[in-house]
């Protein structure tokens, strides 16, 4: 990547180890090499480039050998990839294919003949294989060589978007390596390519104009290394010629010290996410470090953002371009900057409008949201937008990989996009849209950011498992950090880290995030959520399961220990985290869901308990309370539980023997706590009308509906969740 101005040489290392890769057999050295290439963002970015080996196998029926082409799939991931990551072809079978295309009557770039030859790809699979191949196929199936990889390079790129990218080619690679002009991926390019091939057999490579590089060998090992050695040759190209240079033309606003920044991003970040948000929900990664700086507040930044990206791999993330806020930094100055971007956001989505307008025609795909995904702001960074954490880690990876682009451009030469009927095509493409609707649907949660307050254990940890599987953002809030950083690893665990490079200190995480907090105190339930607004963007549900339970009553000498304590965390605590998510809900403008848990308690006069059932009883009018102050954006209802005790931080070895003695049921000292627990919890059972045992992911599901889209006209309400307990019939 880059330090100050001049772009810096770093030479990939060369990984390949042939130890590992001497018992392989053909397929799985071909994942070997991708996963190599793909480890390395400068390489190639996050799901694009593809990698190809053609390799000799029996047919399943007759036996006899056949030429397999083996590529990458359609929407796989060379870093994290594996064997059913890749399509196999039938050569021979696609040579009839090439015929076919080559005997069509109108043919080439855009053509009809061209968009139906990928949906004939499937006829020339081999093995009846499942993955689909991708739109460059071609490319891999028509090269004579028997390995091809095909990828994404910042520094190769620098030269394919850079004006006299074809001179700049020659300087660097000499006759070695060769230079096509732009042509839209699919069956022409990948004519052009075999015609290229053929016309020079010393070829190694091409560049591909505004696109990337390609290259080949017979040996796999030699092909990787390849990749490497001429990635390494452009870099130091670049560095040679950037030496001395400042960067953009210099910095008209510097960044902000990291300590405004921070305090910047916290409070803007919801009114940003907001603005984007209008139409439907983002998930926010922010970037703010020095070579992001350097772009954003340089005085080539507005010229060079309105110019977009070239990559065609680029803006389908980033969209045609980004917005670059026109805002002078000031520390504090969160009014002036929203301001800005509000009206910004307002022409940008104007000038999207009248770009769709301008290329569309009858065939064309709807108008996708007009908002950008990526926004600049001087002296602040840039900030990323995605339906999920996942998706704006790698729109942003795509504009810091555009940054290094530009800069590498405008090093060499100068800095060209793609004009924007190639980018319109490119990003209203029809089989780009079929891919689109191939992706699983979106869940309600998966846009969404989920604060679980006493995550580390019960009921808590139960919602936040249960939030994960609906692919939601889970902020894990818990006293105990160690217990809230445990609850956060299951769920990473379990639903994968995401894709994507991580952030700089500010959004560096994936679906979940831990946060130690105090919900007795204001200031630690404010800086939860900062952390959740640098991580996420904004806040969409809180789930508060935060509690603590005190024995006695009246005449116990712990009385006011214990009415301290209990109205301390399950009144005042449940209000404070209400009072400081709102002030991120205000900001961001969008619907919110709050959710206190309380207890069948709060209406079960019972003895030995009183501070806690009182307190439980006032959480509970404090849900009816809040749900009239926060409307009509801000759905709030409670959630009162009978006792759980499975996975309950509130159920330690002393309480589970005073319990069950309590209730007359042998308890022994030398008894596991396990069996004591079941002992307690089959006698809850049996006191319910169902006879059915409670546990925390009962629970967990009663709080996900009332914090999702089940009951979206539901506030104020009390859930019961008992298992019939008719003393607790509300009434």
């Amino acid at each position: 990547m880059t330090m100050g101005s001049d772009w810096v040489d770093r030479t990939i290392a060369d990984a390949w180890d042939e130890v590992t890769t001497s018992g392989m057999d053909g397929l799985d050295r071909l994942v070997y090499r991708s996963n190599l290439l793909g480890a390395d963002r400068r390489i190639t970015n996050t799901g694009g480039g593809n990698t190809s080996s053609k390799l000799l196998l029996p047919d399943p029926v007759t036996g006899a050998e056949r030429l397999v082409l083996w590529v990458k799939g359609s929407g796989g991931d060379l870093r994290t990839t594996g064997r059913d990551g890749f399509a196999s072809i039938d050569l021979e079978r696609f040579e009839q294919l090439k015929q076919r295309y080559l005997a069509a009557p109108e043919r080439g770039p855009k053509s009809q003949a061209e968009d139906e030859m990928v949906h004939l790809y499937r006829h020339a699979v081999f093995g009846a294989n499942p993955r689909p191949p991708s739109i460059d196929t071609p490319l891999h199936a028509l090269v004579p060589h028997r390995h091809v990889d095909h990828t994404h390079p910042d520094a190769v790129i620098a030269l394919a978007a850079a004006e006299g990218g074809a001179e700049l080619t020659r300087e660097v690679f000499g006759d070695e390596v060769g230079w096509l002009d732009w042509v839209r991926p699919g069956f022409e390019l990948g004519l052009q390519v075999a015609a290229a091939c053929a016309a020079d057999p010393r070829l190694r490579g091409l560049v591909l104009g505004q696109h990337g590089l390609i290259c080949w060998a017979d040996d796999d090992a030699e092909c990787y290394r390849l990749t490497l050695d001429l990635i390494a040759r452009a870099e130091r190209f670049i560095a040679a010629r950037s030496k001395g240079r400042v960067a953009f033309r210099g910095m008209r606003f510097p960044g902000l010290p990291p300590a405004a920044r921070r305090a910047l991003w916290s409070e803007a970040l919801p009114y940003l996410r907001g603005l984007v948000s209008r139409d439907r929900s983002f998930v926010a990664t922010v970037h703010d470090d020095e070579t992001v700086q350097e772009f954003v507040g340089s005085a080539d930044a507005a010229r060079l953002a309105e110019l977009g990206t070239s990559c065609p791999d680029h803006f389908l993330r980033t969209k045609i371009k980004p917005l670059l806020v026109p805002w002078v930094p000031a520390e504090g100055d969160v009014g002036g900057l929203v301001a800005a971007a509000a009206a910004a956001l307002d022409a940008y989505r104007d000038d999207y409008r009248e770009y769709y307008r301008a290329h569309a025609d009858e065939s064309s795909p709807a108008m996708r949201d007009p908002s950008p995904t990526v926004l600049l702001v001087p002296g602040l960074g840039l900030v990323a937008f995605g339906r999920n954490k996942s998706e704006s880690r790698v729109t942003a990876e795509f504009y810091l990989a555009a940054i290094e682009v530009m800069r590498g451009a405008e090093a060499i030469s100068s800095y060209r996009a793609l004009p924007r009927r190639e980018a319109f095509d490119i990003e209203y493409w029809q089989l780009e849209e079929e891919k689109l609707r191939r992706m699983p649907a979106e869940s309600y949660f998966e846009s969404r950011v989920v604060v679980i307050v006493g995550a580390g254990s019960g009921i808590g940890r139960a919602a936040a498992i249960q939030l994960a599987k609906l692919r939601a953002q889970v902020v894990c809030a818990d006293r105990d950090e160690e217990a809230a950083s445990r609850t956060a690893a299951e769920v990473t665990e379990l639903v994968g880290t995401g894709i994507g490079v991580a952030g700089t200190g500010l959004s560096g995480c994936g679906p979940a995030l831990a946060v130690r907090v105090d919900v007795t105190d204001r200031a630690s339930v404010r800086k939860l959520f900062e952390a959740t607004t640098l991580a996420y963007g904004g806040v969409d549900a809180v789930l508060v399961t935060a509690g603590v339970y005190r024995s006695g009553g009246v005449g116990d000498e712990v009385v006011d220990e214990a009415w301290h304590d209990t109205f301390d965390v399950n009144v005042k605590g449940s209000f404070l985290v209400a009072d400081e998510a709102a002030r991120v809900w205000r900001a961001q403008g969008t619907a919110g869901s709050l959710v206190l848990t309380t207890s069948v308690n709060a209406v079960v006069p019972k003895a030995g308990s009183l501070a806690y059932d009182a307190s439980k009883a006032a959480a509970q009018h404090l849900a009816r309370e809040l749900a009239i102050a926060l409307a009509p954006h801000v759905r709030v209802n409670a959630l009162a539980p009978a006792t759980v005790v499975d996975g309950s931080a509130m159920f330690p070895r002393e309480r589970l023997i005073s319990s069950l003695r309590r209730y007359g049921l042998s308890a022994g000292d030398d008894e596991s706590t396990h069996d004591l627990r079941d002992r307690l919890a089959a006698y809850y059972a049996g006191r319910t009308l169902t006879g059915q045992q409670v546990t925390a992911a009962h629970q967990a599901q009663a709080a996900v509906m009332l914090l999702g889209d089940a009951l979206p006209r539901t506030t104020g309400h009390v859930l019961t969740v008992d298992g019939g307990l008719t003393e607790a019939f509300l009434r």
